[in-house]
């Protein structure tokens, strides 16, 4: 991978502010209260996590899972790998995953077939960024930043190869800059 990479300005940190805010509105009218934990899918979440949560004004637990499919490169393996697991339980208690991009789909429907064996009363999915266009198993999205095209995203806790994560935008990176 090139050292020099251009990284091109995709989603502007206002616009990211303001759309996490309009989730988070969402969110505080839809769990009103509801016993409910967000769970932050690690890595590439942990700063929509840290900003959605932060708008929400009720009380609320976070917890977090490692999951893997990608390892360092820029496709999904397909093959999904728990990383780190729940710190708390979840039966009985309404769950919402905060997921920082769904590609193809295939580690949020392990995910929420993993997670139903936990026995919530509810599972949602909120999602920062979404890929129609590379949807393999379709999941049932409950609240969605941006859809976007077909691009390589870095930023705002999404990276390449562990880096880039702490852009405050999110960019994307041409194809032949990422072999």
């Amino acid at each position: 991978m090139r050292q020099d990479i251009k990284i091109s300005v995709l989603i502007e940190r206002d616009r990211i502010m303001k759309r996490v805010s309009e989730l988070a509105e969402r969110i505080t009218k839809d769990y009103q209260g509801l016993d409910f934990v967000m769970v932050g899918v690690l890595k590439g979440s942990f700063l929509f996590l840290s900003d959605l949560c932060r708008m929400i004004p009720h009380a609320m637990s976070v917890d977090f899972l490692g999951l893997s499919s990608y390892g360092a490169g820029t496709e999904s393996t397909g093959v999904v790998k728990i990383t780190s697991d729940l710190t708390i339980p979840i039966a009985d208690r309404h769950v919402l995953i905060v997921e920082d991009i769904v590609d193809t789909g295939l580690t949020l429907n392990y995910l929420i077939e993993n997670l139903s064996t936990r026995m919530p009363k509810s599972i949602r999915i909120c999602t920062l960024l979404y890929k129609p266009s590379n949807i393999i198993k379709p999941v049932p999205l409950d609240y969605v930043g941006f859809e976007i095209e077909n691009k390589f995203v870095v930023g705002y806790g999404l990276d390449l190869a562990e880096k880039h994560r702490n852009l405050s935008y999110i960019g994307y990176i041409e194809p032949e800059a990422v072999k």
